[in-house]
């Protein structure tokens, strides 16, 4: 006789052998296209920028302004957004104001053209050529650098790489925050915000002192540079507390693969193609750079709505950490009841 087994008998379906390798499948692809996505994400942005409706002032009699625009127009069709100002001055100031990215202005003693080394090398590069040309056609040109970069970094080098610091300061500090402090919300924000001060003023630092990128305001680029790494971490931080580990991802997605290649940092925002450099301005790592460009070589001008976007992404990460405050405890309330 036969005695039947006690012993719980556990059949493994083809669905549960194969999910190990479905899993492992589906990393492979998530993975390859990750990478892909990355690269088209920083390509894409760089083969279609360059001039393309650059604002542009331009000054002087009627007839030389029109002259001068229809020039620039058949030597570069659609490169140039041109805006007619009262006098040379006014042109000047636009400039300096960083409502213009240059500007030229023909008077009796010939062309003075404008340039800004500091809003971006592309620009003052694009100008001189054209000063070039109009010399080449036996006319008078004087230059006029309105703001200059600094002799140790006549190419601010140091900010082409500020994207980095911005991005994955903002991200690893968020990150490690929300893995060592679960549920701790009010100690993560202590730490983002105390990390983004600490890091915002060394980074200031290392590029002012250390490479001679900048000769500026000090504390005020500082502080630039800590609401930049801030924006990020805090609103990272938020997504975290209120969706937990898929927030991280969606965080990382919007700084690496869109805040980062539109940011505009190495060359203006307005080399980038329409619209994707203006929509840069309004995320982080574009905002701090060109609020950094502003305080760093135009003493603040046309900062203020980048200091106001980086504040706003501060206050939209505190705001979810708000969130997720008041999730828990009503979480914790029918259990407590």
């Amino acid at each position: 006789m036969t005695t039947p087994s006690t012993e719980p008998q556990t059949t493994e379906s083809p669905a549960d052998s194969a999910t190990p390798w479905g899993k492992l499948i589906g990393i492979v692809l998530a993975l390859s296209a990750v990478i892909c996505l990355m690269l088209l994400a920083f390509l894409t942005p760089s083969y279609n920028s360059g001039a393309k409706d650059l604002p542009i002032a331009v000054a002087g009699p009627e007839a030389a302004v029109s002259q001068i625009t229809s020039a620039l127009d058949e030597k570069q069709p659609g490169a140039f957004d041109t805006t007619t100002y009262a006098s040379p001055e006014d042109a000047r100031n636009a400039v300096l104001d960083r409502d213009e990215v240059g500007g030229i202005a023909v008077d009796t003693d010939g062309v003075t053209i404008y340039t800004a080394a500091g809003a971006g090398q592309s620009y003052k590069t694009l100008l001189t050529n054209l000063g070039s040309g109009l010399e080449d056609q036996g006319m008078t040109v004087t230059y006029d650098e309105v703001a200059p970069t600094t002799e140790d970094d006549p190419n601010a080098s140091g900010l082409s790489v500020l994207a980095l610091p911005l991005a994955f300061g903002g991200m690893i500090s968020a990150a490690l925050l929300s893995l060592t402090m679960k549920k701790r919300y009010s100690l993560r924000v202590i730490g983002s915000l105390s990390f983004s001060v600490i890091a915002g003023f060394l980074v200031g630092a290392i590029l002012q002192f250390g490479f001679g990128t900048f000769d500026a305001n000090y504390g005020e680029l500082s502080l630039i540079l800590a609401l930049g790494i801030g924006g990020t971490s805090m609103f990272v931080l938020g997504l975290e507390s209120l969706i937990g580990y898929a927030g991280l991802g969606l965080g990382a997605v919007l700084t690496l693969f869109v805040s980062n290649p539109l940011s505009g940092i190495a060359t203006g925002w307005q080399w980038l193609p329409s619209p994707w450099g203006m929509i840069g301005q309004y995320l982080p790592i574009g905002a701090a750079g060109n609020a950094a460009r502003s305080v760093g070589f135009f003493d603040g001008a046309g900062a203020t709505h980048s200091v106001v976007t980086l504040i706003v992404w501060v206050l939209i990460g505190l705001g979810f950490v708000g969130l997720a405050t008041l999730k828990d405890r009503e979480a914790a309330s029918p259990a407590a009841s």
